[in-house]
């Protein structure tokens, strides 16, 4: 078995891959580009979809040696924020006649675009933008536009997918986005990364600028983790979930949104939280225990907050990657080690020092 990653840097993306003898950097694509987000097809291992601000989406056939510039006919922004790819197949569950896997495209200013043949061809579901909190959709840093920051495609339910709009809202559809639901009271308002697992059928695990939040219904209502070390640290931005057990969370987290995004500002950290699904009230996440990480972590101070990932077929590996490099844990988030540490082959240019790493994705080859 082998690991890739891919990493969406402020200006190239870049693939490495782990070996018996450690890992190694494959190579760097797009350059010149500004990727956003990144996103492996589950059942095509070769197969990912890239979104640049600037430069629209971009599809590989082969694990991002070369790129093809697609949707351009459709998709009527070059300003692509989020992309996902269902693992379930289209709504319903129904695969279309080649097999493929619904694919998803939120775009700046905010549009939701989908398509059933492997981004030959989209669809754009207006619908979302007739919702009734669009109009207070507003993204600080340009205020006059949104964008539809994260897409979650549901690993329990066909066809149900999340979409957050960046300081704005988190809304759903259940029919893969003809019609939508708009935001409930109590739900995150600025939801960067969304999650569900396949082990839990309903949850729904919200890193947001505006704290930690679950819901247990699907989305219909939410919980607030309000515990004193996510009020001290109360603007998260990654998320990423043990494969084997919905219970083992981490967040990535900042005091606030200058801390989390800006190199002469930056300081941020790692949370972890674990509780066992048969003995504790998961239901009840304000009395859930957080707990800082710091053992193999760089330093708070100088650390842009981090993008985070889960293996999605090894229990307790999961992936980090910040200014300062990229971060692997083998036991559940509890200890780290740097991949370019300890004669891995890894190189972390200077250049990547004063990076913003903006998406990660990460992919298990048997």
């Amino acid at each position: 078995m082998s690991t890739k990653l891919m990493i969406a840097m402020e200006d190239s993306v870049l693939m490495f891959e782990s070996s018996n003898a450690g890992w190694k950097k494959i190579h760097e694509s797009l350059r010149g580009t500004h990727p956003q987000s990144i996103a492996f097809d589950p059942n095509n291992p070769n197969r990912a979809y890239c979104g640049t601000f600037g430069g629209g989406l971009w599809k590989t056939d082969d694990s991002g040696q070369t790129w093809d510039s697609i949707g351009k006919e459709t998709i009527s922004s070059l300003d692509v924020m989020s992309v996902s790819v269902s693992s379930l197949g289209g709504e319903g569950g129904a695969k279309s006649n080649k097999g493929f896997n619904t694919v998803y495209v939120g775009t700046e200013p905010t549009a939701f675009y989908r398509s059933d043949d492997d981004g030959e061809s989209w669809d754009k579901m207006s619908s979302l933008n007739n919702l009734s909190s669009s109009s207070s959709w507003s993204f600080p840093p340009r205020p006059w536009t949104s964008h539809v920051r994260w897409i979650e495609s549901d690993k329990t339910k066909p066809g149900y997918v999340y979409v957050a709009i960046e300081a704005g809202a988190l809304v759903q559809s259940h029919d893969g986005g003809k019609r939508w639901i708009d935001k409930v009271q109590g739900g995150p308002y600025d939801t960067h990364t969304l999650a569900t697992h396949q082990k839990v059928p309903g949850r729904l695990y919200s890193a947001a600028g505006d704290g930690y939040f679950e819901s247990y219904d699907y989305g219909q209502s939410w919980k607030r983790s309000n515990t004193a070390v996510l009020r001290h640290h109360g603007y998260l931005a990654g998320l990423a979930i043990d494969a084997d057990d919905p219970g083992t969370i981490i967040v990535s987290a900042s005091q606030w949104a200058r801390q989390a995004h800006f190199l002469e500002a930056a300081e941020s950290v790692i949370y972890r939280r674990t509780f066992s699904e048969k003995k504790g009230n998961v239901d009840d996440i304000s009395a859930e225990e957080w707990k800082l990480i710091s053992n193999g972590l760089p330093k708070p101070t100088g650390t842009l907050i981090s993008i985070l990932a889960a293996n999605p077929k090894i229990a307790g590996a999961f992936y980090a990657v910040n200014n300062r490099g990229i971060f692997c844990s083998t036991d559940s988030g509890v200890s780290w080690k740097r991949i370019n540490d300890d004669n891995d082959g890894i190189e972390w240019p200077k250049k990547y020092l004063a990076q913003h790493p903006r998406a990660l994705a990460v992919r298990e080859d048997t």
